[in-house]
């Protein structure tokens, strides 16, 4: 078995070239951006007016004036203009470019406006109020937003502010979901005794749809010859291949040899590591990038968290930080392995995050996935975890 750093390491460094591709600025909500997002000129643009009220130059305020004859109107869209007397003001509005010989604006709220005269009712001013200086956020040509970030709505803001009609977005590839194993039956049918239904793919279809991953089911027979000549078909087909089951040590598990029988590079097969234990990885002639996980429920959905999100999120080229959380109360774990412990989140009014444990009754217990948020990674080499501690986690729910 090797380390789940060891693990993790193999399966980063044997990431994919995405390629992009162009698409609307509306469709873009959502997709991973490939590209940086660059101001194509001064934020603001101009010296903006961010008061309703009057702009005036501070130098005559200095000088002791108060009462200020009103010039002009300058409205938000229009173009600048300039005051011709510097003891005088100019009425303007939100958003409007600040008149030339002005620099400073006083709002409404603190005037007294009567007979074409603006008077300030208060005795401190500071020199540029309300005015948002041309280039303050930013210059022309800074990068705004780099590539590798999930387009959001605030995203979708700055691209539009720039001019981008278009993005340019992760093309992801499809991928093949793969159950095998003669007891499963489709969701629809009433299984025998000796049976149950197929959920684990399902699972991980919907999961690797928040990540962007659209998929096709496949399911494969305990019959070898079956088996070698579907995997062959698949393998020239899609980039990405994630198995579920059929890979343990048993006499019907015959993943792991189809797999190298059909050139399939193996990386490693077992992880020191509870759930997940017996987790094949490897790399086809092709170029596909194969994950067979564990068949047990709990162990396959852990596992596509932990290591088919983290290779996707490095194909990306992006973040691969993950959030930390106390542990609620005293947990032991003897097998000296890493342990996923599930974990029901708290978030606290202080900013913390509590992860209260959720023991179910192993990989097995699909149910207990209902009651939990997310994996909070233990590490190997201790028995017994302190409430208090901190750990990082996988969160799955929200």
């Amino acid at each position: 078995m090797i380390s789940v750093a060891e693990a993790s390491e193999m399966i980063l460094r044997n990431n994919i070239a995405i390629e992009g591709k162009m698409v609307p600025l509306d469709e873009a909500n959502g997709e991973i951006l490939l590209e940086d997002l660059t101001a194509d000129r001064d934020f603001p643009p101009y010296h903006r007016v961010t008061m309703d009220g009057i702009a005036i130059k501070y130098a005559a305020f200095e000088q002791g004036v108060r009462t200020f004859p009103i010039e002009a109107v300058g409205a938000a869209g229009a173009p600048r203009i300039t005051m011709k007397d510097s003891e005088s003001c100019i009425e303007i509005m939100t958003g409007a470019i600040l008149p030339d010989n002005t620099d400073t604006v006083i709002r409404y709220e603190d005037l007294e406006i009567k007979d074409g005269k603006a008077t300030f009712l208060l005795d401190e001013l500071k020199y540029k109020k309300n005015v948002h200086r041309k280039g303050e956020d930013c210059l022309a040509g800074e990068v705004l937003v780099k590539a590798g970030v999930r387009i959001s709505p605030a995203e979708i803001g700055i691209a539009a502010t720039i001019g981008k009609t278009h993005l340019k977005v992760a093309d992801i590839p499809r991928a093949v979901i793969i159950s095998t194993g003669d007891e499963l039956v489709d969701v629809g049918e009433s299984p025998l005794e000796h049976q149950i239904r197929k959920s684990n793919v399902h699972q991980l279809k919907a999961t690797m749809e928040q990540w962007g991953i659209q998929s096709h089911l496949e399911h494969l027979a305990d019959e070898k010859q079956a088996i070698l000549e579907k995997l062959e078909h698949l393998l020239k087909t899609y980039k990405l291949i994630v198995m579920s089951g059929g890979v343990s040590k048993g006499k019907f598990d015959y993943i792991p040899e189809a797999l190298e029988q059909l050139g399939v590079k193996k990386l490693f097969h077992r992880v020191k590591q509870r759930p997940g234990k017996p987790f094949w990885f490897g790399v086809s002639p092709s170029g596909s990038r194969v994950f067979a996980l564990p068949g047990n429920p709990v162990s396959t959905f852990m596992c596509a968290h932990r290591y088919v999100h983290s290779w996707l999120k490095e194909s990306l080229g992006m973040v691969q930080d993950l959030p930390f959380a106390i542990l609620a109360e005293d947990y032991y774990f003897k097998p000296d392995l890493t342990y996923y412990l599930q974990v029901k989140l708290e978030y606290r009014k202080d900013g913390s995050i509590l992860a209260h444990p959720q023991t179910g009754n192993g990989s097995g217990d699909h149910a207990n996935l209902a009651t939990a948020d997310a994996f909070l990674e233990i590490p190997a080499g201790r028995e017994h975890f302190k409430a208090g501690e901190i750990f990082p986690f996988m969160k799955y729910r929200g």
